[in-house]
């Protein structure tokens, strides 16, 4: 009885260790227009905020262009370039979030 014990304790080990992948949570960002300027929200698909990260903004030939950090409600504000753009969201999992100008509307 006491092998089945110790086996049913390393198997909900295992179960609860190996499977963290699948509540694993990836970022997202949404993006608008506000006059002149671009305001971006970045945050998680668990509802958690992202503050104090970087977001970075892009012309098309990949120079970087302008950078800003999302404040404590996860927004980071850009002045509207006289180019066109895209922005990232990187926060360091394997595929960051990129938002190009054409996706972005006014809210």
């Amino acid at each position: 009885m006491k092998i089945k014990s110790s086996l049913l304790s390393v198997s909900l080990f295992c179960v609860g260790t190996f499977s963290s992948a699948a509540f694993a949570h990836f970022p997202l960002m949404s993006c608008w227009f506000e006059s002149d300027k671009v305001l971006c929200e970045a945050g998680y698909s668990d509802g958690s905020t992202a503050v104090e990260y970087n977001v970075d903004m892009f012309d098309y030939d990949d120079n970087l262009i302008a950078k800003a950090m999302t404040d404590k409600r996860s927004i980071a504000e850009f002045t509207k370039p006289d180019t066109d753009f895209y922005l990232v969201f990187d926060a360091g999992h394997e595929n960051p979030v990129e938002v190009d100008v054409v996706e972005i509307k006014e809210k």
